[in-house]
This record gives C-alpha cells, sequence and structure tokens, in this order.
C-alpha cells in the first residue's frame, strides 16, 4: 500500500455469458461489468490506482493478464488464505463457515498451460468470492497478533503472483546444451524405449561384477536378491545403503543408478516435455507443502541436478543473479526464539563456525550436528550429546523447538512465527482413549508415533518461518526488481526465473546485475526486519553474478 494513501481493493468475479464484474470493495460497491476480452485493458486502466485485485484464484486470472502484457501490483489471493486461514490456531474457525466453505476446502490451483479465463465446469464458479472475502476479514479481525498473520496473507498472494510470473517467463535454457550434457554422459539419444549406449555399458560392468546376465538394477525385486546372493547382507536398494558394502560390483551399480536418475528425471523426454522456446516453465505451487514451501507441478524444479545447470544459460547481453541464504534455518530459530546467543552467532557468514568460535562446541560438525538434531529430533547418540551441550549455550532457540516437539506428542497443533498451523496428527495414537482394550493400540508403538509426530512439529514450527522468512524476501525483492531498469513488460526488466527455498535466480540485463544484486541484498534485510522487527539476526547471502546457472557459487 502507498503511504498515504488508503488501499483500493477490487474483487473480479466471473459471470455468465463470458462477462466479468469488477466491484469496488471500499467505495461503495460501484461495479462495473465488461466482457472477458476486455478484462485486461480494464485492470491495465485501474492499475495506475494501485489496487489490491481480490479473486478468487491467481492460477485462474494472473496467467491471462500477464500474456496480454499486464503485471499487477499486487493481490488477494482467496484460495490460498482460506487454506492458511483453516490451518492457523489462532482462528475462530466459525468465521470462516459458510454455504460454500467445503468448496473453498477442495478449491485446486489450474495448470498454466491454458490460461483461459472461462473453463468449462470449473468448481471455482460455483463459489461466492465476495463472501469468503468477508468472512476471511471477520477471521482475521477475531485473532490475537493480527498483523503478523495479516502479513502472512499478504505474503502468500505475494507468491503466487511471483509463481505466475516466473512460468510466463521461464527460465532461459539452451536446449542443444542439455543435449550435448545428455550425450556426454549417456552417450547418444537412443531409440525410442532403448537405454542410452553408456548406460548400456554400465551395466554391463554391474551384470559382470555379479554374475547375473539379465539383472535389472532399476528392479529391486531383483537387485535386492542379487545382493544377497553375492554375501551381502541388506535390507533394501537405496544408495546410501550400497554405500556402505565393500564389494566390486557396488561402484558400478552406484553409477548406474545415478545415470538412470538422471535420464529418468532430466533425460531427452524431460527435454522434449518442458523446454520449449528457450524456456523451461515449471508450474510453481505456492504453498504446495504443509509447512508453506513451495511445490512444484511437473519438470521437477526443485530438484534440478547440478548436473544440467549448464543448460541454464542467460539471453545475450544477460545475466543470472544467483542468491542463497547461508544456514537460513537456524538464523530463523534464532530470531523467532528471540535467542540472543545464537543470534550474536547468526551474525557471522558461518553461523556454525562461530558457535565453535565462542567456545560453544569444539568443531564445526559438531555445531551442525548438534542443530540438525535440535530441528530434526536426532536426540540420541553424538547428535544426542550436542544437543544437550547448545542447549546450555542457546536455551531459548533450543528450548523452542523442544516445547514444539513435546506439543506434537500431545497431539496439538504447533504454529509458526507469524501463525501458519500444523496439521492435526492422525491415527489411533491421536484418538481420545478407547474403552475397550481391543481397540487401544500398542503402548510401544503408541509411544514410537508420537515420538515422530513431536520430530515432525519440532521441525514444522522453524521449516515454516524459514518458508515465510523466503515469502516476503520474495514479495519485496519482487517489487524492487520492478522499480529497476527500463519500463516494458516484467521480462523487460530484471525478473524472478527460479525459486528453491532458500535460493533465487534473477534474469537481468548485464548492465543492471549489480544494481539487482545490490537489491536482492536489501529484500532480505527487509525481510529479516518484517518478521523479527529490531531483532538482530543477519541473513547473509552468497550472490554471484554470471552467465550460467552452473557457474554460481
Amino acid at each position: 500500500m502507498l503511504r498515504g494513501v488508503a488501499e483500493v481493493r477490487v474483487l473480479l468475479v466471473r459471470r455468465p455469458g463470458g462477462t466479468v464484474e469488477a466491484r469496488e470493495l471500499d467505495d461503495g460497491g460501484t461495479v462495473t461489468r465488461v466482457p472477458a476480452g476486455e478484462l485486461p485493458a480494464l485492470v491495465r486502466e485501474r492499475e495506475t490506482a494501485h489496487p489490491r485485485w481480490v479473486w478468487d484464484d491467481t492460477t485462474r486470472w494472473y496467467p491471462g493478464l500477464l500474456a496480454a502484457g499486464l503485471r499487477v501490483e499486487r493481490c488477494t489471493d482467496l484460495r490460498l488464505g482460506h487454506a492458511l486461514l483453516r490451518r492457523s490456531p489462532r482462528v475462530d474457525q466459525a468465521t470462516l463457515t459458510g454455504p460454500d466453505t467445503a468448496g473453498w476446502d477442495a478449491l485446486e490451483p489450474v495448470g498454466a498451460a491454458d490460461p483461459a479465463l472461462f473453463d468449462l465446469d470449473d468448481p471455482a464458479d460455483r463459489l461466492d468470492p465476495a463472501a469468503e472475502q468477508e468472512r476471511q476479514r471477520a477471521a482475521l479481525g477475531t485473532v490475537d497478533q493480527r498483523a503478523r498473520l495479516g502479513l502472512l496473507l499478504a505474503a502468500e498472494s505475494a507468491g503466487a503472483l511471483v509463481a505466475a510470473e516466473m512460468t510466463h517467463a521461464g527460465m532461459p535454457w539452451r536446449a542443444d546444451v542439455h543435449d550435448r550434457l545428455l550425450t556426454d554422459l549417456l552417450g547418444p539419444r537412443p531409440a525410442a524405449g532403448r537405454r542410452p549406449e553408456g548406460l548400456e555399458q554400465v551395466l554391463t560392468a554391474v551384470r559382470q561384477a555379479f554374475g547375473a546376465p539379465a539383472l535389472n538394477p532399476d528392479s529391486p525385486t531383483e537387485l535386492l536378491p542379487c545382493l544377497r546372493a553375492a554375501g551381502l547382507e541388506v535390507t533394501d536398494t537405496r544408495s546410501w545403503t550400497l554405500e556402505q558394502l565393500d564389494h566390486p560390483g557396488i561402484t558400478p551399480l552406484l553409477q548406474y543408478k545415478k545415470l538412470a536418475r538422471l535420464l529418468q528425471a532430466n533425460g531427452w523426454a524431460w527435454l522434449d516435455t518442458w523446454v520449449a522456446e528457450g524456456r523451461f516453465r515449471p508450474t510453481w505451487l505456492p504453498g504446495g507443502v504443509v509447512t508453506g514451501r513451495w511445490a512444484s507441478a511437473g519438470g521437477g524444479a526443485l530438484s534440478a541436478p547440478v548436473q544440467v545447470r549448464p543448460a541454464a544459460v542467460a539471453d545475450d547481453g544477460w545475466r543470472f543473479v544467483v542468491a542463497d541464504v547461508a544456514q537460513l534455518e537456524p538464523r530463523v530459530l534464532a530470531g523467532m526464539s528471540r535467542d540472543t546467543a545464537m543470534a550474536e552467532a547468526a551474525r557471522a557468514a558461518d553461523l556454525y563456525q562461530a558457535m565453535v568460535d565462542t567456545g560453544a562446541v569444539a568443531s564445526r560438525s559438531d555445531a551442525k550436528l548438534g542443530m540438525l538434531g535440535a530441528m530434526y529430533g536426532g536426540t540420541r547418540g553424538e547428535s544426542g550429546r550436542m544437543v544437550d551441550r547448545l542447549t546450555r549455550r542457546y536455551p531459548q532457540a533450543f528450548g523452542l523447538v523442544e516445547e514444539a516437539a513435546r506439543a506434537g506428542e500431545r497431539g496439538e497443533v504447533v504454529q509458526t512465527l507469524l501463525g501458519r498451523g500444523s496439521p492435526l496428527p492422525t491415527g489411533s495414537w491421536a484418538a481420545p482413549a478407547a474403552e475397550s482394550d481391543d481397540d487401544r493400540p500398542d503402548p510401544r508403538e503408541r509411544d514410537q508415533h508420537r515420538r515422530a509426530w513431536g520430530r515432525f512439529t519440532r521441525n514444522f514450527v522453524v521449516q515454516g518461518t524459514g518458508a515465510e522468512w523466503a515469502l516476503c524476501w520474495l514479495a519485496v525483492l519482487r517489487n524492487r526488481l520492478w522499480q529497476t531498469g527500463p519500463a516494458g513488460q516484467v521480462t523487460d526488466r530484471p525478473h524472478l526465473v527460479f525459486f528453491l527455498h532458500d535460493e533465487v535466480v534473477v534474469h537481468t540485463p548485464e548492465h543492471l546485475a549489480d544494481d539487482v544484486a545490490d537489491a536482492v541484498r536489501a529484500a532480505a534485510t527487509e525481510a529479516g526486519r518484517l518478521l523479527f522487527g529490531s531483532f538482530p539476526v543477519d541473513f547473509p547471502l552468497d550472490v554471484s553474478v554470471v552467465r550460467s546457472w552452473a557457474d554460481a557459487g
């Protein structure tokens, strides 16, 4: 919202007959109806007043506007807001109840491949966005610490805009470079249904080493008996299990699994499906994970392996600015717990080494082991000893995750700093005590489930708050990038093209790369201030300006 200017909210609703209704929510309820084809012109005219567009779901509105050359400054995504409020323990759920609540609960995003505004039998058209908007505002009005939850709602909607813009712009991707990488690693592209030559050669070595000429390593039901017949006592065929074994066939087997995984996840079929006109365009799903982290629908955007990153090459005259934050979750834990001693360690670029330098632990590996143990529930053995030692040095931080774990074990909902709630546990261990002995779960089994859920909730509060910091980083950065560079559409200016939990990639004209790097750092600082106020916790970034994503530090 512009400083000193009242926010203008405009609700967009699809109506029968291919029309769109634009309703002013803060100015007497003025309604404008236009044919769907004239919506871009209406949005272009209204955008000069910096409104907040209110709509059922960003994936149903924004791709079409982007395709028409428009960029909107802000929105309220009712689908994402509904999901967030429904799980927040701060919200009185009665305020969200209406005749179409079940429909909002079930509403799913749509794919970005078809930006058509009016799909046949869209379930969103059976919902009342005006009523839902009022319910959400009423729900927020009943919440303690309303500003925090309001910030999360705004950031979630901003993330939806970022996601649509990244899909629209696409990550620059050189199909010829990708093909060459695959050929170098796997051999020439094979005929359909056949393995590449390089993979066949490794497979021959595996079969010879195990004396199994017909072995198919892709089948665990074939591979596991083969390993046992070779005298290897294993219970699964996962790579980390195989790495512990001593046998001449293990090295080629691990190589085969690595190459086969590359072929399946990012091989020629992936290239044909997901790269077009020099761009990789996955569909991003903000809030796709219960912690608030993003997911992606197809394309494996959140697991792009290093082997294929050389194919991500900036356009001529452009560069990538790649930035990632070091040790995000421990820094977030320091901020949300207000642990001044841990925040002091977080002032260093390497938080783990700072713990060593202050005498908390003897080595960097000890610091990392203890932090991971605290956040993921590794409280036994060497990890447990490190947790105990670090708890004495950082009692507020370690006490926070321990309290979240105990709450989870009791079957309670925990929440992130801004108010995203964890899901309720399921299963007999979390249900009220059964009256019949036959219905009562085994105590040992119940305790195992309780501890497992406690490990989930202890990580939920930290990972979820880390996702909130990243959302704020994206939202602030998106607006800073829009103010950098020449006028034009999203893709004419510096713009986000990739996001992975704690890493962003910006595609920018080369002469603006330094300005973009400054904007990325400033946005990270602002995100920390939005979440933690004046509490002194730092989020240092590793920033690279590169032509290829693979060259980032």
